[in-house]
């Protein structure tokens, strides 16, 4: 568990962009959105325009999945990519926490404080159930934060 858990960190701590996947009237929907994640992670952090058709779409169907990966676009990638699935649920950050959490996404992603900072924008958490890392395109190892006997 120590070994997958240390993955899923050195991944998340290269990558500050991710493919989110949200639904909306049985049809799937994918946005690419820069993202962080907390300390104990099982919440990922992003920011969008309320106005965004992601947004509604959360409004509606709060359940998510967000794919982070390490491909490069390069024939390397059949055999050294991995990907990263955090399946969860999403909702806007409250206003107690609101002022924490643009703290921590701004740390990683500074060039996008003025839009955090805009009226229209919503910071959006997803709690994490599970991971699911996949590598060499078959090999695949969960994380899931709800399973009574994992120890995250």
């Amino acid at each position: 568990m120590d070994t997958l858990r240390q993955q899923i960190i050195d991944l998340l701590s290269t990558q500050s962009l991710g493919v989110l996947a949200t639904s909306a009237k049985g049809h799937p929907y994918t946005s690419l959105v820069g993202f962080v994640v907390t300390d104990q992670l099982d919440e990922l952090l992003f920011a969008t325009h309320r106005a965004t058709r992601k947004f509604g779409y959360l409004q509606a169907d709060p359940r998510v999945s967000l794919l982070i990966d390490s491909r490069s676009n390069q024939v390397e990638d059949f055999r050294e990519a991995v990907a990263l699935s955090a399946i969860g649920t999403a909702r806007e950050v409250p206003p107690e926490q609101r002022d924490r959490l643009r703290q921590l996404f701004l740390a990683h992603h500074p060039y996008l404080a003025e839009f955090v900072h805009s009226p229209g924008c919503a910071l959006c958490l997803i709690k994490v159930q599970r991971y699911s890392l996949v590598q060499r395109f078959q090999d695949v190892l969960e994380l899931d934060f709800d399973a009574p006997h994992s120890t995250p």
